[in-house]
């Protein structure tokens, strides 16, 4: 039987980062992936804050399994040189926490722009990145989201197979879903770089629902990697919608049938449900 680590994106369940680790723990998670820490985002926390959520991780017995970063949610025409000096700062704070992964994205293109002028420009800021994480010992993993230069399976790998293995992927099965791309297809393309999995259902109407209740064929691409590999790191990721409003990264109009009264019972279900499918 292989390792199954479970971590998950616990400021989905709660601000307070205590309560996110307690949380966590009842729940029966191994591990963090650090992104919210009471109600800010990891990049803009001092060396004290961090130290704080070391103590706090430690305490309930966890790890940091990776720092879900914002580094490359920028654009291209941007600034660049702020963008690498707040990298340095999460590529230290991982450090800090025992984190050896760093999620990252790979630049949302300058207005005017076409994927074809903007690779040459995207391929000299991931592998100024890079340099700066091999630094630090931190591996960077670069995440598929709508937009950003690395959208489709087919931009992922070309960005992957570039670096020759130095940048890895985290898989997030549901935002293929969400962008209209095969998830199973783009698993079998990017198999040889994934690092670990971020855990998110869709539906390709536009809706996020909780893992098992979508099209992102989680349990089939998660069945078919946790055969051929000793261990799988996945992070739960819900991003479910609460009646308060909807749901962050969906902007179409659709009726989603999975609605909850408050973000801990989003959370809660969600945990149901990623345990039934495991």
């Amino acid at each position: 039987m292989n390792k199954l680590y479970l971590s998950a994106f616990a400021d989905e369940y709660a601000d307070d980062f205590t309560a996110q680790c307690s949380a966590l723990k009842t729940f029966g998670f191994n591990s963090i992936e650090v992104r919210g820490v009471n109600g800010k985002n990891v990049s803009t926390l001092s060396l004290e804050e961090i130290e704080n959520v070391k103590a706090v991780v430690d305490s309930y017995g966890l790890t940091v399994s990776s720092i879900g970063s914002p580094i490359g949610k920028i654009k291209l025409d941007g600034d660049l040189c702020g963008h690498f000096e707040m990298a340095e700062r999460v590529f230290k704070y991982a450090n800090v926490l025992g984190a050896k992964n760093v999620r990252i994205f790979s630049f949302y293109l300058a207005d005017g722009e076409t994927r074809e002028s903007s690779k040459q420009k995207v391929i000299e800021c991931l592998e100024k990145l890079l340099k700066l994480a091999e630094s630090y010992g931190v591996t960077l993993c670069h995440e598929n989201e709508a937009l950003i230069y690395g959208e489709s399976p087919e931009s992922c790998l070309e960005l992957l197979e570039y670096f020759g293995g130095k940048l890895k992927c985290v898989l997030d099965m549901g935002n293929f879903v969400l962008d209209g791309y095969n998830p199973y297809d783009a698993y079998l393309k990017l198999y040889d770089y994934i690092e670990y999995f971020h855990i998110k259902d869709a539906l390709y109407e536009g809706a996020i629902v909780p893992a098992g209740k979508g099209e992102a064929q989680i349990k089939e691409i998660l069945d078919d990697y946790r055969a051929k590999n000793s261990s799988v790191t996945i992070t739960l990721e819900p991003h479910l919608q609460t009646f308060s409003g909807l749901n962050a990264l969906v902007g179409k109009s659709f009726d989603n049938p999975y609605k909850y009264e408050n973000q801990q019972l989003a959370f809660e279900d969600a945990v149901k449900c990623l345990k039934e499918l495991l």
